[in-house]
């Protein structure tokens, strides 16, 4: 169930207010009344903009990646720096 916020409240209480619109859904907030901004979930966003989150690196590394094709991208990256020649590092103190 979205609710409606003065821009006053918002910024007073925006704990609150992330708080409801990850638990409740969207939060409309106003200015003199009129719609100004939504606050919502961004998952829920994602999934409107129809982006594909088995695509979205942070929530594949924290919620399992969800196709072949991330872990195929990973494994790219992998083989990339396999073929790389390891870097002289000078380590301060050590002779």
């Amino acid at each position: 169930m979205e609710s409606r916020w003065p821009v006053q409240d918002a910024k007073q209480r925006l704990s609150e207010l992330l708080r409801k619109a990850i638990d409740e859904g969207p939060q409309i907030v106003t200015r003199h009344g009129e719609e100004l901004a939504v606050v919502m979930d961004v998952v829920r966003y994602r999934e409107l903009l129809g982006v594909d989150l088995a695509f979205d690196f942070k929530h594949a590394l924290t919620h399992g990646a969800r196709s072949d094709e991330v872990s195929d991208i990973v494994d790219e990256i992998v083989a990339e720096r396999a073929h790389e020649l390891p870097r002289d590092i000078e380590l301060a103190g050590r002779e």
